[in-house]
Formats: C-alpha cells, structure tokens, sequence
C-alpha cells in the first residue's frame, strides 16, 4: 500500500514522544478544542479486538480542572488509609492546575463479546499511544500518570466506570514552557529481540 506519508517524520514523533509533567507546562495557557478533539479522535483509531472499543474519556479543563483537583484530592485523603503521602496529596491538588486539560482514562468492559480483560486494557494502552503522539505531533507536552487514585475503587463511579471496568488513570496535557530537545533513554532494540530466519530447512536464531 502507497501513501503520502512522511516515514522520517512519523518517526522522528516517535522517537521524540516522552513525558512532559505538568510543572514543566506554561501556565494559563489553554490548547484550542479542536486539537484536543483531533487527539481524541486518533485515540479512537487505535487497534481493539472484535471491535469493543473499550476507551472512555472525560476530559476536564478551564473550571474543571478544580473541580478535578478537589476531587481527587479528596478521594485521595479519604481512602488511602495508612499509604496517605503528604507529597502526593500535594500534587494531586497542584498537578491538574498547571495543564490545560486533563484526561480521565478508563477501559470499560464488554462482556457480551467476551473479550479476555488484558485485551481491552491493551487496547486502552494503545488508543493512549495515540495521544501520545498525536500531542507529540502538535508540539505539546503530555504526561500519563497512575498514581494518586488509579486503582482506587471509589473512584470508579465519578467517571462513568462499574466494578468491573477499570479506571488506568490520568492523561495531563499542555503547552511546553521550554523547548526540551532530548529524547527519553533507551537501550538498543537488538538486546531486546530473537531474530527468527527459516531458510533452507534451518532455523537460525540470531541473538545479539
């Protein structure tokens, strides 16, 4: 198949996705709805088994973002018991202030279809690929976190989530305060791969 597609540049997005934190974000500086729509769209894109569709968003921004703060600070406190952390508190209050928007992620189960639970949390994972690089693509900053209330039950029902959907956290986006040219640390791919070639009735294993 031929496109249009420019392969250097698709992978220099790639290459140059990393997580920006909110305190590096210029402040008060909103992204245009249009381009967060576009994100949302390229999540929707991302590859899911038997069609499922499992990715919920709910995006807060302008004067959800405290109402955002408030709220999952408040969960926070209530439900950590002794694993309260002043220090997370803190950036639970401070972090979503600092973003132009914030996006809840949730997997939302689909038992009719009977799709195995990794699966649609999979394809989650990859529909928040795509708004990686999509942000990415537009020249902002975007951070995913799980920290503070991910995995707390109790927050399920504040964003559209049942007992047996998942709440995978918490996708913070903005304007990037200043220029960051480095790209994030990797270890060479071929530490990490078992080239597999069958030719003339052998298999050669080729390990790096």
């Amino acid at each position: 198949m031929e496109t249009n597609i420019n392969i250097d540049q698709f992978n220099t997005i790639i290459k140059s996705r990393r997580s920006i934190y909110p305190y590096q974000y210029e402040k008060s500086k909103r992204i245009p709805g249009n381009i967060i729509w576009q994100i949302l769209e390229n999540a929707n894109r991302a590859p899911n088994h038997k069609q499922t569709e499992p990715w919920r968003f709910t995006v807060f921004t302008g004067d959800g973002l405290k109402y955002f703060s408030e709220l999952q600070a408040g969960i926070y406190k209530q439900y950590s018991g002794n694993n309260f952390n002043e220090g997370r508190y803190k950036k639970l209050i401070e972090y979503p202030l600092m973003s132009s928007h914030v996006i809840a992620i949730g997997m939302k189960r689909n038992e009719a279809c009977k799709v195995p639970e990794i699966e649609e949390i999979e394809a989650t994972a990859c529909a928040v690929q795509n708004m990686f690089l999509t942000v990415t693509a537009y020249g902002l900053g975007s951070y995913w976190t799980t920290a503070g209330i991910t995995y707390f039950e109790e927050a399920k029902p504040y964003f559209g989530l049942r007992t047996d959907d998942k709440l995978l956290g918490f996708f913070y986006i903005g304007y990037i305060a200043k220029p960051i040219t480095a790209v994030s640390k990797r270890q060479p791919v071929q530490e990490k791969v078992n080239w597999i070639d069958a030719s003339d009735n052998e298999i050669l294993i080729k390990k790096r």
